[in-house]
Formats: C-alpha cells, structure tokens, sequence
C-alpha cells in the first residue's frame, strides 16, 4: 500500500498573506441579512402594505425566513464560542 501523500495546510501556499477568517461566522452573518432583509420587506410591502390576498406559499417563505434567520445567529454564537475556546487553549 503506497503511503498517504503528504496534507497540505490551508492557505501554506499563500505564506505571510493569508488572512484568517472563520466561515462559521461569515456565514452566520450573510444568513442573517438576508432573512432580516426578506423580513423587512415582507412586513413592510406586503403584509402592511396595500395589494392582493396574501398567499400560503408566502406565509411559508415568512416562517422558513424567521428560522433561516434563527441558524444564522445560532451560527454566529457558535463561532463566537469556539473562538473563545481556541483562544484559551493557546494561552
């Protein structure tokens, strides 16, 4: 059986100009903007605004938003605390 080729660490190619970021967090905070943002818009433009019947789907979409919005910030806490626990390993 050959030997396993060597891993290469993330950003080594890169050297002094790797930037570390954590996904984690950066993800978290994309989901949410983006569901406050359909949020907004939903309770501004169509539920308190004039225009057709609301519709199931549309309802839907609300509360898929509300949970969407509900992991985002799970997501942001999470990285917080992993931060928090790298952060007194190293010391």
């Amino acid at each position: 059986m050959p030997a396993p080729l060597p891993a290469l660490r993330r950003g080594a190619c890169l050297g002094p100009f790797v930037i570390n970021f954590d996904r984690q967090k950066i993800v978290g905070w994309i989901l949410v903007v983006f569901s406050t943002a359909f949020i907004l818009y939903f309770l501004k433009v169509r539920l308190f605004g004039s225009g057709p019947a609301l519709e199931r789907k549309e309802w839907v979409q609300f509360i898929i938003s509300i949970v969407v919005l509900m992991i985002g910030t799970m997501n942001v806490r999470l990285a917080a605390m992993r931060a928090e626990r790298r952060k007194g390993r190293s010391e």
